[in-house]
């Protein structure tokens, strides 16, 4: 059942679960907190667009792939304050995606603005659909 699916059958009080889902569904064993993130298709491109307020992208974000999976990876610093109370969360976050076969990696574009990490992964190109005769050999 999709994410979609089960928010329309909680009935008059869908907020209340996504407060009670959220603290669990944003933390991964082992990789630090997960950043929220959407994706989708637009213009031959897959793009992620991930939620990182605070954040200095020059200093603070590390986008790396190896062996056909995007990770991002990022660090949010407290700024310890007297009489501080805070609800942000600070630390690391970190998200992989695997990408499609014959992705070209080195036309993958990043941009942050207004807090928001943007991930534009061209589509790769269909491969041509050519039909070769082969030899049985005796």
């Amino acid at each position: 059942m999709s994410a979609l699916e089960r928010r329309e059958t909680r009935g008059i009080f869908p907020e209340l679960f996504d407060w009670i889902e959220s603290p669990f569904t944003a933390f991964r064993t082992g990789t630090g907190q997960a950043m929220r993130v959407e994706n989708y298709v637009d213009e031959g491109d897959h793009v992620i667009r991930a939620e990182l307020p605070g954040i200095d992208p020059d200093k603070d974000i590390e986008i790396t792939v190896t062996g056909g999976v995007l990770r991002i990876h990022a660090e949010r610093h407290e700024e310890k304050r007297e009489g501080q109370r805070s609800e942000f969360r600070y630390g690391s976050f970190t998200r992989s995606f695997t990408l499609p076969a014959a992705t070209e990696i080195d036309d993958i574009k990043a941009y942050y603005d207004k807090g928001i990490l943007i991930v534009r992964v061209p589509m790769p190109k269909a491969a041509k659909a050519e039909a070769k005769r082969i030899t049985v050999e005796k």
